[in-house]
């Protein structure tokens, strides 16, 4: 286990005037990779933009990065003050592979921050600590450079909601192969959080999986590279979202399993002449039928901006 990693409150980052005299000449960018998320957009963009952008100007730049969006998620961001971009637009000379990591790491490019925040788009209890928590601890604290968010995540369903239950991949995948293969990261409480802040010298020296292994591959590249002890956790408290289906995170839990498999062969810990499929295959049953569902999921990476020396 990581020996004393650091952890934080948002509500210890409150004092915004504090925050802006801290940050000096530093600039913060906000990225939000977007795919249909039309219902809290706007509200969470107008949140920043309203709160940290124009009351106090903490934030230099808030970015939405879109993977094509069919609803109104685009025109709902630029609307409440956000810079939206089609990821299939940045870099057109790479191959495309819409996904949340792929937005990541075009985000990287086109944004300009010293530090860099990732939120996710889909919260509907978004506030403004969900910004100031994660940056707080890297304008107040040099020797941090990756700060990754925890709470807890109520699962809903229908009218009800239980306070636990949410984050399924995670406490059912991740953190078994965490405790087993990377236990130097067991102390990460949230391992897939999609709110995470950092320096752009961090980013920059990372690969990013295209689809929903980035986060993870952070860490263990985090480890690997000697660092995990500048990365510091902060608590939102509480993080409610739209639970996804078993199929959606049967297909997550493939690309974070690819991801981390990648790894495992890296370190020796599995058979480097193992070949790991792109196809993954799942059974749907109803009263009417049984089919068998296949998807390509091949999970490729982008590289590191600026490698690590």
């Amino acid at each position: 286990m990581i020996a004393a990693m650091q952890r934080f409150h948002h509500s210890e980052f409150a004092n915004l005037p504090h925050l802006l005299s801290l940050k000096g000449s530093q600039k913060i960018s906000i990225c939000i990779p977007t795919l249909n998320e039309e219902q809290n957009i706007g509200s969470i963009v107008s949140s920043i933009h309203d709160a940290l952008m124009q009351k106090f100007p903490l934030i230099d730049e808030l970015i939405v990065m879109d993977s094509g969006s069919t609803d109104r998620t685009r025109e709902m961001a630029a609307s409440a003050g956000a810079k939206v971009m089609l990821s299939s637009e940045i870099s057109p000379a790479l191959p495309t592979h819409p996904g949340k990591g792929e937005n990541l790491w075009k985000s990287l490019n086109v944004s300009s921050g010293d530090i860099v925040c990732y939120l996710d788009g889909d919260v509907s209890n978004f506030h403004t600590g969900f910004v100031t928590g994660l940056v707080g601890p890297l304008l107040q604290d040099t020797s941090i450079d990756y700060v990754k968010a925890f709470y807890q995540r109520p699962l809903l369903n229908g009218d009800q909601r239980e306070n636990s239950g949410g984050g399924r991949v995670s406490e059912i995948l991740v953190r078994p192969l965490i405790s087993m293969f990377y236990p130097e990261l067991a102390d990460i409480i949230q391992p897939l959080a999609g709110e995470y802040a950092a320096r752009r010298s961090t980013l920059e020296s990372l690969p990013f999986p295209t689809g929903y292994g980035v986060e993870i591959a952070h860490l263990i590249d985090l480890l690997h590279a000697g660092k995990s002890s500048r990365i510091a956790q902060t608590n939102l408290e509480t993080r409610i979202h739209r639970n996804r289906s078993d199929a959606e995170l049967g297909d997550t839990a493939f690309a974070i399993l690819k991801v981390i498999t990648r790894r495992l062969q890296h370190d020796g810990l599995l058979s480097a002449n193992l070949s790991l499929t792109d196809l993954h295959q799942r059974w749907s049953i109803t009263d009417d039928s049984i089919d068998l569902t296949s998807k390509l999921i091949p999970e490729p990476e982008l590289p590191a901006i600026k490698p690590m020396r």
